[in-house]
């Protein structure tokens, strides 16, 4: 595997961030800043660096570099496989819009369903993150495997804007794409873990009217209001630090928890719309984090991802949280750092802060949506 990465700031050039060699036709992972992916020339500047290159954007909310986390910048990772391939395909959300609402379980079926089933090892798969429910595209994906399909992700991001996301496969980046990366070969080596550090605290309700993703009432009591009686005075800087108090969710039909984060609320129904649905008879509390936590969960993530593996990974692809990144602040770079010390420096680190974390829970197959969570995919050859 040879891998070259480059990043480049608003109103610079391109700079090299490892040394530079010539690749044929690799797989060139481009994310970051919307902003600038919606220069009607990015697609044929990164052409010229790499004139038969793949490449597969998406916007960040920070993107992820073996040098640093960066906000108002674009990171290109340049993958040339030695023993491997590729096969990339796309679906948009949009194109079905008069369907609506979204059907995103169909669409998850759909997409996976355009790879080529024999010799799938693992896919990576980089969704829109403002119109896809994400738990009915996991969903759906599960759907075509045979449970012997590793698929990890994330939800493309805005920063801590909400505006919109933007992704695609070798044209200008735009809203509601979803693309599919298929990974095969026969010495292809893939493996992950997930780790949150988040932390429940105070009484676990029961969500007593939910709709989808939408939460009404827990224990007969509106939603809402239930939420900001536990937030006290920090309810005033809602929605923006819902973020920072996400919730623990246990279903009857889950092994495990998962963290579910709050994007919006609405004052008229006292509801809170989360990042994936919310059955009714769950069982959720909410949780609280600091940043020494965080950290050490993403070490977890990498150590969890690391110790079943036969040979060292020669690529780490990292998918962290917004909510992370607003808790983490001026020390967010510490994460990768600690997946860095983990994984090695001869691994090259590539990622970025999402809407949605897209992986199975550790010792499971199928696919999940998380939130508040790190999620560390190891790759060799």
């Amino acid at each position: 595997m040879k891998i070259v990465q480059l990043r480049k700031k608003s109103n610079s050039d391109w700079q090299y961030l490892s040394e530079k060699i010539n690749l044929v036709a690799p797989l060139v992972l481009v994310f970051g800043n919307r902003f600038m992916l919606e220069d009607d020339e990015i697609v044929n500047e990164i052409k010229s660096l790499f004139k038969n290159g793949h490449i597969v954007f998406g916007s960040a909310s920070g993107d992820i570099s073996s040098i640093s986390v960066n906000d108002d910048s674009l990171t290109i990772t340049a993958i040339e496989f030695e023993k491997s391939s590729f096969i990339i395909k796309t679906t948009n959300v949009l194109d079905s819009i008069s369907k609506s609402p979204i059907d995103s379980l169909s669409v998850g079926k759909n997409l996976i369903n355009q790879l080529p089933k024999e010799g799938l090892k693992y896919v990576f798969v980089l969704s829109e993150g403002s119109f896809v429910n994400g738990s009915q595209l996991t969903k759906g994906m599960n759907g075509t495997t045979e449970d012997n399909l590793l698929i990890t992700g994330a939800l493309c991001g805005d920063g801590a804007r909400f505006e919109k996301t933007l992704s695609s496969y070798n044209e200008n980046p735009k809203q509601g794409e979803i693309v599919a990366i298929g990974l095969y070969g026969e010495t292809l080596e893939v493996s992950f873990s997930i780790n949150s550090g988040w932390t429940p605290f105070g009484p676990e309700r029961i969500v007593t009217k939910s709709k989808g993703n939408v939460l009404y009432e827990l224990d007969n009591l509106p939603a809402l209001d239930l939420y900001k009686k536990y937030l006290g005075e920090k309810s005033k800087e809602l929605p923006g630090a819902a973020l920072l108090y996400p919730l623990n969710v246990k279903t009857d039909n889950e092994k495990q928890k998962i963290v579910r984060s709050i994007l919006n609320i609405n004052e008229a129904d006292n509801s809170m719309i989360l990042a994936g649905d919310i059955f009714e008879d769950s069982k959720v509390q909410l949780m609280m984090t600091n940043v020494d936590n965080i950290v050490n969960g993403a070490e977890q993530a990498a150590l969890n991802a690391s110790e079943l593996r036969n040979n060292k990974p020669e690529l780490a692809i990292l998918v962290s949280c917004i909510g992370r990144k607003l808790v983490l602040d001026q020390r967010v770079e510490e994460e990768v750092e600690e997946v860095m010390e983990v994984v090695g420096n001869t691994t090259t680190i590539t990622g970025l802060y999402s809407y949605g974390e897209i992986a199975p829970f550790r010792g499971e197959n199928n696919c999940q949506l998380h939130n508040q969570t790190m999620a560390v995919t190891l790759i060799s050859e």
